[in-house]
């Protein structure tokens, strides 16, 4: 299936916007919808609604069915060791903040550290700040080069035996950086460390399997692989997970209580307090299906294929600076002269194109990139190379249009 027949797919595309056929290059923000998960969802609603694990009559148990068959496509999308390790979350940033809180508040303690990266969304960073608060540990960054990569050698330099906890994101949504997790979690272990991943910009892109990153935590997004928002979902080596406490306390998770104690259910329960995100878990479980049926591979292969395309359309615009390495996810950072990015993508949404701009969650990457914001173009299945034609004629019109102001 090409990238044509895919946008047939997606209903949300079918639409002029400003009297343009939408251009949709927003995709490391949130991911359109295709019909099949649309459709899955309305299934559940349709059909079979009802909470689920707590009854025994025929709606429930087709709820639960579904609920706890798409934890096992998570698990398999993974490839975790078993569907215990996988605990749905509204998110990325919940998943990140319950290990910070379900784990970091047991592990860390005052004089220890945690090492992160310049590079990292802020889902990543304020739940460290936060621990390092509580615990009195210090928190500590890794250094980028100027390309905007990370060097393995800053790494062993700056992890040591103090290290507690290593987390970087797996894919920059800024840069397009794809970092070497795997090498990266090597040094953690070897100091004791325990490695968490915000996957939020690479499940959806690439294939991940968590076991040969050999990370303990890796964390993702429903809403960026093309499933409904308020879902995701954190996978935890089942030994971490073990030793953590719940955050949400309630319903759904609890085994017995009593009038003044209470026990916890097994994993993955114990983490997932009061009704679940039972239509959000579902759908996102119809977007794996959709990616696998496309193949990670080939949306790896379309995505740079688009980005080089990219590069060879923009990297010769006069005034266009683009941010982060050559090699690179489906994103393109950039800057036009000395015109805002938001008056960058609002001249491209009277065009019908819609891109990101702003600090893109990530003030201290804007600091080392020494801006205040940018502009950012994020490819996804559903794009072609006549998106990105678009996407150069609209910046030449961004160009005419404030003339009087580039350099």
């Amino acid at each position: 299936m090409n990238a044509y027949e895919v946008k047939k797919l997606f209903p949300i595309l079918d639409q002029q916007v400003n009297g343009h056929p939408l251009v949709y290059l927003d995709s490391a923000a949130t991911a359109q919808k295709p019909l099949p998960v649309i459709e899955k969802i309305e299934d559940y609603y349709r059909r079979y609604n009802s909470n689920v694990h707590r009854g025994v009559h025929t709606l429930g148990t087709r709820a639960t069915d579904e609920y706890e068959g798409a934890r096992e496509k998570v698990r398999a999308f993974l490839n975790a060791g078993e569907a215990a390790e996988i605990i749905f979350t509204r998110g990325t940033t919940t998943a990140l903040n319950m290990v910070a809180r379900g784990y970091g508040d047991m592990h860390v303690q005052a004089g220890d550290e945690i090492v992160i990266s310049l590079m990292e969304h802020h889902s990543n960073i304020i739940p460290w700040q936060q621990l390092a608060k509580r615990t009195g540990a210090v928190l500590k960054y890794l250094p980028l080069q100027a390309d905007g990569t990370i060097a393995l050698r800053d790494v062993e330099d700056t992890v040591n035996e103090k290290t507690k906890i290593v987390a970087v994101m797996h894919v920059s949504n800024v840069l397009g950086t794809v970092n070497p997790i795997a090498e990266i979690a090597a040094i953690a272990h070897k100091h004791g460390a325990v490695m968490v991943v915000d996957g939020a910009q690479s499940a959806p892109h690439m294939t991940v399997d968590v076991q040969a990153l050999d990370c303990d935590f890796f964390a993702f997004s429903g809403h960026k692989l093309g499933g409904p928002t308020g879902i995701g979902a954190l996978y935890g080596k089942r030994a971490l997970l073990e030793q953590m406490d719940p955050v949400e306390y309630g319903g759904e998770m609890i085994d017995f209580v009593d009038l003044y104690d209470s026990t916890w259910k097994e994993l993955p329960w114990k983490l997932e307090g009061g009704t679940p995100i039972i239509a959000g878990a579902i759908g996102m479980g119809a977007a794996i299906d959709f990616l696998h049926e496309l193949g990670l591979e080939a949306i790896e292969q379309h995505e740079h294929m688009l980005v080089d395309y990219a590069f060879e359309r923009l990297g010769e615009m006069e005034g266009l600076t683009i941010f982060g390495p050559d090699s690179r996810a489906g994103v393109i950072t950039f800057q036009l002269g000395d015109i805002h990015p938001h008056d960058v993508a609002t001249v491209l949404d009277a065009e019908g194109i819609a891109v990101r701009a702003g600090h893109h969650c990530a003030q201290p990457l804007m600091k080392w990139l020494e801006v205040t914001a940018t502009a950012r173009a994020s490819f996804y299945v559903y794009n072609t190379k006549e998106d990105v034609d678009a996407l150069a004629q609209g910046l030449i019109k961004v160009k005419e249009y404030f003339s009087d102001v580039l350099l």
